[in-house]
């Protein structure tokens, strides 16, 4: 059996930088190292057979810091979902393997056949194989609706709606859900009120505040911030929480001890970065909306922005880093645009150091940019150049 010794005693009112390194960790007893050690193992030894029946025992019942196998509990995730939980404000996390482990894992806590489903309208795409496949062929119904519109919130709820899902910031569209008013309407129904928040992070949002009962997180993206290990993480309430770990050891959805050490490590910049992307993104942000080559800027620091007066209430530190564009002509000049750019890469992913550029010409030619690091006027003059070029 082994035991873990998170800095516990941390003031909850500290802020998110200080949190950001410090909460979830300490000084390691063993050898005094300042960061928290990668325990890479599968399995854990135990004194005696009685100690291992008690450590699995209590490991089963999910108590903190009590470990017999990695994929029930390590120590160095369990040091990320500590962080993590004192970022939200939650009064637990649990940490597995993907973005997607933690919707599917989360959906199932609260869902079983014959229950009913509200979830967005726009959402990212494995989101909704999840929703409109994997789930409805076990018999759990799911209706899609424009979750910026309330009426038709409250008017998709039957007797048999159970959750409530949605994205705080949509993908790709960039639409700004009202999680006050949406929490609010699900207390009215009983709903269990989840969100994903992949796209801003407890850095610029915490949904929690705002009422929501879960909060999700593609940990690979914002939190981890250098492309480099794909994560998960659901927070919230611990009853919520306990039913999510259960899912998760059950599933088998548990995350490498490496990729949490790797997320736990990207996660104490997690505020430096997401104040340089919001930056760096309004700045791209207004230099394309003046570019007569631009159709359509969608990001919600803007002015022009349909949801612009609801995320500056949402959003007082930032904006942060994600938009989706639409330029003048077709997919050929979309294609010329996205290849011409030369600090930009073409990938799939976001919420990078790097900035990326996520071209989807199925999508109405929408191009959604994952705005980085690097310096602004950097960016902004190769996104200039590519203009030109296209």
């Amino acid at each position: 059996m082994s035991t873990a010794n998170p800095r516990a005693d941390l003031d909850s009112n500290l802020g998110l930088n200080t949190l950001s390194i410090h909460a979830g960790e300490a000084t390691d007893p063993s050898t005094n190292a300042l960061n928290t050690p990668l325990y890479q193992t599968a399995t854990f030894a135990f004194e005696s057979a009685v100690a291992k029946e008690d450590a699995v025992d209590r490991a089963l019942e999910w108590e903190p810091g009590v470990f017999f196998y990695s994929r029930t509990g390590n120590p160095t995730t369990y040091a990320l979902e500590q962080k993590l939980a004192a970022l939200e404000g939650a009064e637990d996390a649990a940490v597995g393997a993907s973005g997607m482990a933690a919707c599917a894992t989360a959906l199932m806590a609260v869902l079983d056949a014959g229950d009913h489903c509200i979830a967005s309208e726009d959402l990212f795409v494995i989101t909704r194989v999840l929703l409109d496949e994997a789930l409805s062929s076990k018999g759990i119904e799911v209706t899609h609706v424009d979750v910026t519109d309330l009426d038709a919130v409250a008017a998709a709820v039957r007797p048999n709606t159970k959750a409530l899902f949605i994205e705080s910031l949509s993908n790709p569209h960039m639409d700004v859900a009202d999680l006050p008013a949406l929490a609010a309407l699900a207390r009215e129904h009983n709903l269990t009120y989840i969100v994903d928040n992949t796209f801003l992070s407890p850095s610029l949002l915490r949904p929690l505040e705002h009422g929501a009962d879960l909060v999700v997180h593609s940990a690979t993206k914002w939190l981890g911030g250098h492309g480099d290990a794909v994560a998960g993480v659901v927070a919230g309430r611990k009853e919520l929480i306990d039913r999510v770990r259960f899912n998760m050891d059950a599933f088998g959805a548990a995350v490498s001890p490496f990729n949490s050490w790797l997320i736990l490590r990207g996660m104490r910049t997690l505020g430096l970065r997401m104040k340089a992307s919001s930056a760096n993104a309004l700045a791209v942000a207004e230099f394309l909306q003046s570019r007569p080559e631009v159709a359509m800027v969608s990001y919600p620091g803007l002015p022009t922005h349909p949801h612009h007066e609801l995320a500056a209430k949402l959003l007082p530190d930032g904006f942060g880093g994600m938009m989706a564009i639409r330029l003048h002509g077709d997919a050929e000049t979309m294609g010329k645009f996205a290849a011409a750019l030369k600090l930009s890469a073409i990938a799939v992913s976001l919420g990078d150091v790097h900035t990326l550029v996520y071209p989807m010409p199925k999508r109405d030619n929408l191009i959604r940019l994952s705005i980085g690091c690097e310096d602004t006027d950097d960016l902004v003059a190769d996104y200039a150049q590519a203009l030109d070029a296209c």
